[in-house]
């Protein structure tokens, strides 16, 4: 029984000590940070559709009941109900996690091979979910140049991806911290030897992962036009020092949030649904810097991106 209640508190606690509450599934995010289940909208002419894409904690295989943590949407729910041209945004959080790559880390262990990837990846599969929900809103009323897709890491990497093969499909991207290939500006010591040196090391080490990396890089930079506003921080471990390719696309603009742990010089905090910290203390901070409070210093900025798509 002990070692029952044991495991019980070691599932309830984040990475920080913290509970993480509760997660959140697929369906519109409201002010106050719940779902409402559905995509029945009330004049759908006069909604900004904002649809918010998870990030991942593995590569390519499924993972089943997980999506959202309170703490990771808190900033887009506060654009919940903004108006921009007399349209409110709606947030529309979508969890596609359980879609398992075709070389899924489950079937082949593709991330420790030589063998480049086939098929297609989790993420692919992902843009698609994103495009066959995308229809639905169009379907029911909603503007496609109002619908902006969205995504954190992985999600981020899918929101530059889809606006690179079907940016006529939806009005924009809004990209944060683009990353799912691991922590490769910390794990390849990226500042002490700089981006080259590191991505080769990164190469012969897992040269499976490191050529979809680069394909899908190289694929979004061959686009004529990515209309992403796309969010980096230097001290992200995955890709932070890693995300000068993203000012070769052409449509993408590249915000640095800051250099350190500061937005507009005032610290950060994260706040879930029963807890709260600063974001210094937590385990990956520069990952998290677009989750602190503070990053809502970038609301106008947003706001402004959108407002140049929808016209």
């Amino acid at each position: 029984m002990k070692k029952l209640l044991l495991i019980i508190l070691f599932l309830a606690i984040s990475n920080n000590g913290y509970a993480n509450g509760k997660i959140l599934k697929s369906g519109f995010i409201t002010k106050s940070v719940s779902v409402k289940k559905g995509i029945d909208i009330k004049d759908p002419k006069n909604k900004i559709i904002i649809i918010y894409n998870h990030g991942q904690n593995s590569n390519d295989k499924p993972i089943k009941s997980e999506c959202v943590w309170v703490n990771q949407i808190r900033n887009q729910a506060s654009l919940v109900d903004e108006e921009i041209d007399g349209k409110k945004i709606m947030v529309y959080n979508f969890c596609t996690n359980e879609i398992a790559g075709d070389m899924s880390l489950n079937k082949k262990k593709w991330w420790f091979s030589k063998t480049p990837y086939e098929g297609k990846h989790k993420l692919d599969k992902r843009v698609e979910k994103n495009l066959e929900l995308v229809e639905k809103f169009v379907e029911i009323g909603v503007p496609r140049k109002q619908i902006i897709i969205s995504g954190h890491s992985c999600g981020g990497l899918l929101t530059l991806m889809l606006l690179a093969a079907h940016s006529e499909k939806v009005g924009g991207g809004i990209s944060y911290m683009q990353a799912c290939f691991g922590k490769l500006s910390t794990k390849y010591k990226v500042k002490k030897v700089g981006p080259e040196e590191a991505l080769a090391k990164f190469a012969k080490k897992r040269p499976g992962p490191s050529e979809l990396r680069q394909r899908q890089i190289n694929n979004i930079k061959q686009s004529d036009n990515v209309p992403v506003l796309a969010f980096t921080h230097p001290k992200d471990k995955w890709e932070g020092l890693l995300s000068d390719w993203l000012d070769e696309v052409p449509g993408v603009k590249r915000i640095v949030i800051s250099e350190d742990y500061k937005i507009n010089g005032k610290s950060c905090i994260v706040k879930g649904d029963n807890w709260q910290d600063n974001i210094s203390n937590r385990k990956h901070p520069g990952h998290e810097m677009n989750q602190g409070l503070c990053f809502q210093y970038y609301n106008p900025v947003i706001l402004e991106y959108i407002a140049s798509r929808i016209k």
